[in-house]
């Protein structure tokens, strides 16, 4: 470890880690981003890990939440080589039968699809679609006054909702599945209240812009932001793994882009007994199992909607979905499981060889399960793409506890650093003035695992190095990108 003094030091490079080194650099400090693995990124990272020149996204794979990061906008990721690529339809859900409901990337298209269900769909999203540049800056941050509160207002009721119950707001079959599907990206019972507010966010997200993939994989996000880092002046050191705030070279702040099971492993000696008593209350959501295919040929979906798409919710009817979310919250592995696919070499050719594809997937599971889901997954494929299976060529798949070896802050292969229901989407990780602060002065949690919660928006790292700046530096952080 260098011996120099710095401003700050930053542990873990995932994309909050990286943006609160960025934040803090950006105010003049120096800066030090640590890395226990050889490469940066956290869950930004692509890898061969099936055969050669087949490139796979080992976490994230798909980026609504990224492209559009109020933070993220700031920057200048584009001069270092990141380029987005956007497929025409953000998300399909096929049926049995061989039809889909799709969302588009403009409401027009998507309403015009949905049948009985058209007015009703635009009339939920498009006061939220035009108000998200005045509101976006609030809905991710931590819990405030916001700016515009009558426009926060008009989103926050149907978010505060059930998922359960804002689908039957919905008459038809399409649009009720088309939005469980994107509320299960909680990865909980879609009976928990606030679950219907990533669906929004997920479909304001598409009718703003789409559903892009980063060209070359999710690590090119991770590689822009690790350079522009370093542009300013920032010092990174890989390959070493911290345990304990012993190994760390000295410091006026420190944070940790870790979850509470890590943050009580580093430097639980330095924190106050009730600070200790919720980090061990904090809890961890369902987990995944995931597979990524090297293929012969793309995926054979019946639905046409399903071969225009980077997305493709698996999980048939709002029934289905409801039910096999609640059982696998209970514990218990279902035999339809809904599955989250990305098909990014049908859009970006430098994934696969010539001729050939890639496929990611996976599906929530028990936190902790060991139980491979494999074949129920492949099943769920072939259901809505017969002769899917005859076209894979290589497969690789982790399954909870491996995820968890990738990156540490899966506990239990929970890929949002926590359980993200309306007990901990406000108070993550403890309730405190500021979810950043630790009870340690100078030492802050800049992860999933505080306010807004999990996705690539870096923007759990640019509020707790906000925070940083204000307390210990009396400085202030860049503004964010608004409109």
């Amino acid at each position: 470890m260098p011996d120099s003094r710095y401003d700050a030091v930053v542990v873990g490079s995932g994309p909050n880690g990286l943006a609160a080194a960025i934040t803090l650099q950006q105010a003049g400090l120096s800066v030090l981003l640590i890395e226990g693995k050889s490469e940066l990124g956290g869950g930004l990272r692509t890898a061969e890990l099936t055969l050669p020149g087949f490139r796979h996204d080992i976490c994230s794979a798909i980026h609504p939440l990224a492209v559009g990061s109020p933070f993220f906008q700031t920057l200048p990721l584009a001069h270092y080589g990141l380029k987005y690529l956007t497929p025409p339809v953000a998300a399909a859900h096929p049926f049995d039968g061989g039809t889909a409901a799709a969302v588009y990337n403009f409401l027009a298209d998507t309403a015009r699809h949905l049948g009985q269900d058209e007015q009703r769909y635009r009339q939920l999203l498009e006061p939220l679609i035009a108000s998200w540049p005045a509101i976006a800056n609030d809905v991710l941050a931590p819990l405030h006054f916001p700016k515009h509160p009558l426009q926060m207002a008009q989103f926050g009721a149907p978010a505060m909702l059930p998922a359960s119950v804002l689908t039957s707001y919905f008459q038809q079959k399409e649009a009720r599945g088309l939005f469980a599907g994107m509320a299960a990206h909680a990865i909980q019972p879609l009976s928990n209240l606030t679950t219907s507010a990533i669906g929004l966010v997920l479909l304001i997200a598409a009718h703003r812009g789409g559903w892009p993939l980063p060209q070359g994989g999710s690590q090119s996000i991770a590689d822009a932001l690790v350079a522009h880092f370093r542009a300013l002046g920032g010092t990174v050191e890989t390959g070493t793994f911290v345990r304990s705030l012993d190994q760390l070279p000295q410091a006026r702040t420190v944070l940790l882009d870790v979850t509470p099971t890590q943050l009580l492993q580093i430097a639980g000696h330095s924190l106050s007994a009730v600070y200790q008593w919720q980090l061990r209350r904090y809890r961890y959501g369902m987990g995944v199992f995931k597979i990524d295919w090297a293929l012969d040929a793309p995926i054979p979906f019946t639905a046409p909607e399903c071969r225009q798409a980077g997305t493709i919710h698996l999980g048939g009817t709002r029934e289905e979905i409801i039910a096999g979310e609640r059982a696998t919250s209970q514990g218990h592995h279902v035999t339809r499981p809904f599955v989250l696919l990305a098909q990014q070499s049908l859009f970006d050719p430098t994934r696969a060889p010539a001729g050939k594809h890639t496929a990611w997937a996976y599906c929530h599971v028990p936190n902790g399960s060991r139980i491979d889901m494999t074949a129920a997954i492949e099943q769920q494929v072939e259901r809505f793409a017969p002769g899917f299976r005859d076209r894979i060529i290589g497969r690789h798949t982790f399954d909870t506890a491996q995820m968890e070896a990738h990156n540490p802050n899966y506990v239990g292969g929970d890929i949002n650093g926590g359980v993200l229901d309306i007990g901990q989407l406000f108070t993550r990780p403890a309730l405190r003035a500021s979810p950043y602060r630790t009870s340690a002065k100078g030492l802050y949690l800049c992860s999933s695992a505080t306010p807004p919660g999990g996705g690539v928006h870096g923007m759990c790292g640019y509020h707790a190095a906000k925070q940083a700046l204000h307390d210990v530096f009396q400085l202030s952080a860049a503004p964010l990108h608004e409109g």
